[in-house]
């Protein structure tokens, strides 16, 4: 299984960007696909997660309301649609497969067993 990310660069604060995921591999739609940043000096975080069957949703109270996560099961790949960014939203981005089927638990990055290589999101003011 490999997944790998794209779509980071620089942009303006109040600007958008779209992430995607592609990931190889049999059974695409029966896992869930999260999103998670990490910041220069920080501890990864959880940003967003779809689940397979089902596409439920769930978001980090920071980015609600301004991220959307899609998922094409044709394609393999997973959205993350930022939109009304921020500076703190800098980070480099990595999508990785989830194990549960659980939103609750897909917060937690020991949820997932493959990540992607990272993708870096830069936000000027």
């Amino acid at each position: 299984v490999q997944l790998q990310a794209s779509g980071g660069g620089l942009v303006q604060a109040g600007g958008s960007l779209r992430l995607s995921c592609v990931v190889s591999g049999r059974s695409f739609n029966m896992y869930a696909v999260g999103w998670f940043r990490q910041a220069p000096g920080k501890d990864r975080e959880f940003v967003a997660v779809v689940l397979g069957s089902g596409g439920g949703t769930s978001y980090a109270d920071s980015v609600k309301g301004r991220f959307t996560i899609s998922r094409d099961n044709a394609k393999n790949t997973v959205y993350l649609q930022m939109n009304s960014l921020k500076v703190e939203d800098t980070a480099v981005y990595y999508c990785a497969r989830g194990v549960s089927s659980t939103v609750a638990t897909m917060r937690l990055d020991a949820w997932y067993d493959y990540w992607g290589q990272g993708t870096l999101v830069t936000v000027s003011s």
